[in-house]
């Protein structure tokens, strides 16, 4: 039987690398009913909205997504789709890798990071106004249920996954009552998985170790801001968002999309990198069950990244999109 997927193009260069992955997850001989849905800018002026229903009635059905990036306006217009998509399932776990990988440009070596970061609440919960006309606020929510449910996702992960440390990351000293709260939660949980080693750090002191020593850390699992700002931090160790997948990830569904931006500006170019999207397919195809595949997937991506003859230019290649994509599949065929 295939699987149901729903796919999500998105924006920019979304559509390219979306059909990039589609072509190397269809070649590991996994089967796939995918379900494609339209989002983003391109939606506004036909049905007043970024995120039409229809997408997530296919994400409650399908239970599984995979996204291409959608432009989110700063400052102005719609708030983020993916901020939206997180709060309309409950996709409270965000898991970002980052790894090195031979071929990929970066001054650290053997690098080897999961950043599990809370999804839904923290100041991205968008609980803010203006006090007075020259002053706004925002207001951080910090629960027990969700620090919990967020270590516990951290631990679950580590040992599923061979992972020998979890680092929860806060800043407990200056946040007394909210970051206090979140090291608190995350203390208990680590009390029921004693064979997992834990720790706590603060989160301005764990950026400066992460550049000096990133071969001490493990599984790192921080609030939502946190985790937004230090998962970029690893991504940057590893050679940037090209190369950075991610997952968001709840009880009832879970949506696999690359960290990078929608690059407007390249659309239709036939030279965006389709790396971290096909790297987040592998994420997928991980949580299906389908382990032999990811790993094909993920052998044929390194194998392709190490020879550097078919790659794109961000990676110091000549190779288009297509290009880079028929490499890889050719790699997974041959198994």
């Amino acid at each position: 039987m295939p699987y149901d997927v729903t796919l999500i193009p998105g924006d920019g260069i979304g559509p390219e690398i979306a059909a990039a992955a589609r072509r190397v997850l269809e070649a590991t001989g996994v089967q796939f009913d995918w379900d494609v849905q339209r989002a983003g800018e391109e939606t506004i002026s036909e049905m007043g909205t970024p995120l039409p229903p229809a997408v997530l009635d296919s994400i409650r059905r399908t239970r599984v997504a995979l996204k291409g990036p959608i432009t989110t306006p700063i400052g102005t217009g719609f708030r983020s789709v993916n901020v939206a998509l997180r709060k309309e399932l409950d996709l409270y776990a965000n898991l970002r890798p980052a790894r090195t990988y031979k071929g990929v440009k970066t001054r650290f070596g053997d690098i080897d990071l999961v950043v599990v970061r809370e999804n839904t609440e923290d100041l991205y919960a968008g609980v803010e106004h203006m006090v007075t006309p020259d002053a706004a606020e925002s207001i951080k929510i910090i629960t027990r249920v969700a620090s919990q449910r967020i270590c516990r996702f951290a631990f679950d992960y580590a040992v599923k996954h061979g992972r020998q440390k979890v680092t929860a990351v806060h800043k407990a000293n200056i946040m007394k009552l909210s970051d206090g709260l979140f090291l608190e939660s995350c203390r208990q949980v680590a009390i029921d998985y004693p064979q997992i080693e834990f720790e706590d750090r603060i989160v301005d002191n764990m950026c400066m170790q992460l550049v000096q020593k990133p071969e001490l850390y493990d599984v790192l699992v921080l609030p939502n801001l946190y985790g937004d700002i230090v998962s970029d931090l690893c991504a940057g160790l590893v050679g940037g968002l090209g190369v950075a997948p991610g997952a968001n990830i709840g009880y009832e569904a879970a949506v696999f999309e690359p960290v990078h931006g929608s690059a407007p500006k390249y659309a239709g170019q036939n030279r965006a990198d389709p790396t971290a999207i096909i790297l987040s397919g592998a994420l997928m195809l991980e949580h299906l069950g389908e382990l032999a595949a990811a790993q094909r997937v993920r052998g044929a991506l390194e194998s392709v990244l190490a020879e550097g003859r078919y790659v794109t230019y961000d990676l110091g290649g000549q190779a288009g999109t297509s290009e880079m994509a028929e490499a890889i599949v050719h790699r997974v065929e041959k198994g």
